[in-house]
């Protein structure tokens, strides 16, 4: 398993931003400056921030209610092999909110929440094939 990223969920995705980009000097990924994602690098190490718009990541979990104000930020942790990887959680006792599910073309995640609440998603990246 590696750490994949910290994601921020954020309301206000423009000003958090332009604060990683410009304040900070980090490199985004695809310059998507309205989001509702962008991944951040910094100059050393493979682990990034990524943002995320709070609302998207709320309807993707079905929480749309009061909870879309709560979620700040939630630890993404990349395997190799997601379906797996889920099996083993769910047999340790944990219970999945989402997925194993497609979440871009090459992505697919998993999400659950630890004892306090915080989300967590677990990736799997597939290679796209010519």
């Amino acid at each position: 398993m590696e750490l994949a990223q910290v994601r921020l969920l954020v309301t206000d995705f423009a000003a958090c931003y332009r604060f990683y980009a410009d304040v900070l000097g980090l490199k985004p990924q695809s310059g998507a400056e309205n989001g509702p994602y962008e991944k951040f690098s910094p100059t050393v190490g493979s682990a990034g921030i990524a943002l995320q718009d709070r609302v998207a990541m709320a309807g993707l979990l079905g929480e749309l209610g009061d909870s879309v104000a709560g979620h700040r930020s939630l630890v993404v942790l990349r395997v190799d092999d997601l379906d797996a990887y889920c099996a083993q959680l769910t047999e340790r006792g944990a219970t999945l909110l989402h997925g194993p599910a497609p979440m871009t073309e090459r992505m697919r995640v998993a999400h659950l929440k630890d004892p306090e609440g915080n989300l967590v998603e677990i990736q799997e990246w597939q290679l796209l094939l010519t």
